[in-house]
């Protein structure tokens, strides 16, 4: 088999498996591993796969910069920020990541809501403004200009100082093996350190990020309390996941 065909192999399986095992690939083909792995690295650098022990994954379409991702299924963000908002009570302390999704469950709060938001965002933060009753209190630190949220070592130290009820956390790849990942180990650590900081976490992640992998792993699933998606609850990835036991709440 030739590369180019090996190539559109690999591409049909990623497609319809949501994984290449590469020994699998190997047997089939007749090929060594190395081939596959050499081909795995190829699609990898064309930003076709994610690679992954053993094979790769489907790499989140989430990666792209700020200004391209708000374009990005805006329909399934704003179902998945409402249902978010909805988990935020009256006189809470609420913990809200940056991205773009983050930015909408902000808008989505009710402007009488009496509550605090605590953010490593400066676009959540300004889109709080108009909030008289929400309290807001940004944290600092290097900017994250992909993200545009503070991250770093100044940013985690904030993180350490303050408490909340609930953590909203935004990541570009949801994987039942892979777990809960994003592109940047900066950023990772620190949503990993808002985390820590709320009795519970909930994970925010529209539809094109189901089934997806990026480098960095952000939390196991056995550390969060959910996950919001606009995914049907009949999406083979979600199906999976509720049957391990995630609590999967269904936007839209």
């Amino acid at each position: 088999m030739l590369a180019a065909e090996r190539r559109d192999h690999l591409l049909k399986l990623l497609a319809r498996d949501g994984k290449i095992v590469a020994r699998s690939v190997a047997v089939d083909l007749g090929i060594s591993e190395d081939s596959v792995r050499r081909d795995l690295r190829d699609l990898a650098a064309e930003g076709l796969c994610q690679r992954v022990y053993g094979g790769a994954l489907p790499v989140s379409p989430a990666i792209a910069d700020y200004a391209a991702r708000q374009a990005v299924t805006p329909e399934g963000k704003r179902a998945v920020a409402a249902t978010a908002a909805a988990l935020v009570r009256p006189g809470s302390a609420v913990i809200l990541d940056g991205g773009t999704t983050a930015l909408a469950v902000a808008r989505a709060l009710p402007p009488d809501l009496d509550c605090t938001v605590i953010t490593h965002s400066p676009t959540v933060a300004v889109a709080l403004l108009d909030h008289p009753t929400a309290e807001v209190f940004l944290l600092g630190g290097r900017l994250f200009k992909h993200s545009a949220v503070a991250c770093g070592a100044a940013a985690i130290e904030a993180a350490q100082k303050i408490s909340a009820d609930l953590c909203l956390i935004g990541v570009t790849g949801v994987h039942p093996e892979a777990g809960l990942t994003t592109g940047d180990a900066e950023e990772a650590a620190m949503k990993r350190a808002l985390s820590a900081r709320a009795a519970d976490t909930y994970i925010l992640a529209s539809s094109e990020k189901i089934g997806t992998a990026s480098r960095y792993l952000v939390l196991p699933w056995e550390d969060v309390s959910g996950l919001i998606t606009d995914a049907a609850a009949d999406h083979a990835v979600v199906e999976q996941l509720a049957t391990a036991g995630v609590h999967i709440l269904t936007a839209g």
